[in-house]
């Protein structure tokens, strides 16, 4: 087995036009293993946990592209295939119709476009949203790394011409029915979301979809919103919106725990309307000494998109009985598949692709559970990861944050990071339980559940090698009438020994009993 890698000076691609040339390049003969990124820091540990890291590699700087492969074949006929990937790829992009280069040029060829989407290097981005924001759009601002500068300049202009600035690091939106970036097929119905957390808004969303219940608008203001230096200025103005709109009976606030000034001034605007409004601070309750009347404060996602079904006259029953039943049955679950472990086997690995997931799960594991669990996008900076690429104890890795995404696509869309990961935390001998979140919808990977059960069925077999089983659990965010389809992509991952729960907090409460 021969391992070389290529690097290209100052060479770059799209993350997906990366991941497809990688996916193609493992099926050249002979080859066992290859990626084809750019050369960060972290791509770099993940190489070299891949054993695709070579001294030539080692040098590359994160404006370089580097092309490894691994092979019982001819390693340098493997090389050419990539650059012959790459080079086709190219050549296709050029043949394509005609994309406009600009947003000036955009705006021309489509003067009725009133929504724009920016997805480009953070250093870019607010250059294109004043641009857009100019020619009178709103803005889904994608991108992240926009100074806390910008983000205020941005928002205060959208705010004072009737503009949307949904971000930066807005990654949902469901808009007159429209979905937009990560989001999922919603019906029309009469809840009303702000959101400030991505994965809430779909986790939320599709919770209430299963309950019978659609939405007016999902608005999505991005995680620094809720700070000081912001102000809240885009989720007041996602409230206003909500609260005038004729359509919404009931509104629906999602957020991890705010700065308290802007909670403060979040409670205000919520007692501006006497519409019924269910509060989910994710984190803990809400500070604020005066609860508005209208308003229900819940402490996660599943039971704020109860309340809010319930509220919009699905009939739910006693929501707290609900989820008591549920989480009793759970417990009872927990204790069957106990049986099946090792006396080692005492931690969890969690593996998400939705930051707001891995935030909730935290939170439940914390509230609920005896167990310290770390991660490196903790709820407490004590629990920091010394190493995200490295697992010590339990853990929650949020496998969306920059770190990880730089150079790679969004682990939504592509599985191959968490295929690894999987398999990683298969081999090691502590591990009881391997968690995992599964996103479908508009901009998710085409079939998640196939790709993952590939990485899931080896990583079983490898620690039944080893005499130990390993317990497997997930939740599946999304809706039948996503494009990957709910039942479908539950059954799959069920045939594969996955133990799938209804929502991300069940599952989460799954795991827990079984390792506490």
């Amino acid at each position: 087995m021969t391992t070389k890698s290529i690097v290209k000076t100052s060479e770059y691609h799209d993350s997906v036009s990366l991941m497809l040339v990688a996916k193609e390049l493992v099926k050249f003969p002979g080859v066992q293993d290859a990626s084809v990124v750019m050369g960060t820091d972290s791509n770099k540990a993940l190489l070299e946990q891949s054993g695709l890291l070579t001294a030539e590699a080692k040098k590359a700087t994160p404006n370089d592209l580097i092309i490894s492969v691994k092979t019982a074949g001819n390693v340098d006929d493997a090389l050419a295939e990539a650059e012959a990937l790459l080079n086709r790829k190219v050549t296709a992009d050029d043949k394509l119709e005609f994309r406009p280069k600009t947003v000036r040029s955009a705006v021309k060829s489509h003067p009725n476009a009133n929504v724009a989407i920016i997805s480009i290097a953070g250093r870019y981005a607010a250059e294109e949203a004043w641009e857009c924001l100019l020619s009178g759009m709103h803005v889904l601002l994608f991108s992240d790394n926009v100074s806390k500068e910008d983000e205020l300049a941005l928002k205060k202009y959208g705010r004072n011409h009737g503009l949307l600035v949904m971000g930066p690091g807005a990654g949902t939106a469901i808009l007159n029915g429209v979905s937009l970036a990560f989001a999922n097929v919603i019906p029309a119905g009469p809840v009303g979301i702000v959101s400030a957390a991505g994965t809430g808004l779909q986790e939320t969303s599709t919770l209430l979809a299963k309950n019978g219940v659609g939405i007016t608008q999902g608005i999505g203001t991005g995680g620094g919103d809720v700070k000081k230096e912001i102000g809240g200025i885009m989720y007041i103005e996602g409230l206003k919106a909500l609260q005038a709109d004729p359509s919404t009976k009931v509104i629906l606030m999602v957020s991890k725990l705010p700065d308290i000034e802007v909670e403060k001034v979040l409670m205000e605007q919520v007692s501006a309307s006497k519409k019924p409004t269910v509060i989910c601070l994710l984190g803990g309750k809400t500070r604020d000494a005066h609860i508005p009347a209208n308003a229900v404060v819940c402490s996660t996602l599943e039971e704020a998109a109860l309340t809010a079904a319930k509220l919009a006259g699905a009939k739910i029953g006693d929501i707290q009985e609900k989820i008591a039943k549920e989480t009793k049955e759970a417990e009872t679950l927990a204790k069957e598949l106990k049986k099946l472990l090792k006396p080692g086997q005492k931690h969890m690995r969690a593996l998400f692709s939705g930051g707001t997931l891995c935030y909730e799960s935290q939170v439940i594991w914390r509230d609920s559970f005896n167990f310290e669990v770390y991660s490196n996008a903790p709820l407490d900076k004590k629990f920091k990861m010394k190493d995200s690429t490295r697992s010590e104890g339990n853990v929650a890795v949020d496998l969306g944050e920059e770190e990880f995404t730089v150079g790679r696509p969004h682990p939504m869309i592509d599985n191959d990071l968490r295929m690894r990961r999987i398999i990683q935390e298969a081999s090691d001998p502590s591990v009881a339980v391997i968690f995992m979140d599964v996103v479908i919808g508009y901009g998710a990977h085409p079939d998640p559940a196939a790709e993952l059960t590939e990485a899931i069925r080896k990583g079983a077999a490898l620690a039944k090698s080893q005499g130990r089983e390993i317990v497997f659990v997930a939740s599946v965010t999304g809706t039948e009438q996503d494009p990957q389809g709910l039942t479908r992509t539950t059954e799959i991952l069920q045939a594969a020994g996955v133990h799938v729960m209804k929502s991300n907090a069940m599952a989460s409460r799954l795991a827990g009993y079984i390792i506490s």
